[in-house]
């Protein structure tokens, strides 16, 4: 008795569909940003108020993915802030 060959699916190709995708309507995720891993001495004080803020955020239910999101933020502001110029709070500390 022959058996019959049964269609197997691919598993090494790309789905042709993505079920998340076709459900919601669109991309799941956002592309990820070309990032770049920097090490930096910092304080040790610095360090632990930077950690007691990030989870403090996080216990009250701020939208702070990972301490990488938050850091990225503070330097954006700090460096929008340091192109002020004069008006600089920044500068003017320094």
């Amino acid at each position: 008795m022959a058996r019959r060959t049964r269609d197997l699916p691919d598993f090494f190709e790309p789905p042709a569909l993505d079920p998340i995708q076709a459900a919601t309507g669109g991309q799941t995720t956002r592309p990820a940003a070309a990032k770049k891993k920097a090490g930096f001495y910092l304080s040790v004080t610095l360090l632990d108020r930077f950690d007691r803020k990030f989870y403090e955020l996080k216990l009250a239910g701020a939208a702070v993915d990972n301490k990488s999101a938050l850091l990225e933020a503070a330097l954006s502001y700090a460096l929008e802030d340091m192109e002020r110029g004069e008006e600089s709070r920044i500068l003017q500390s320094l």
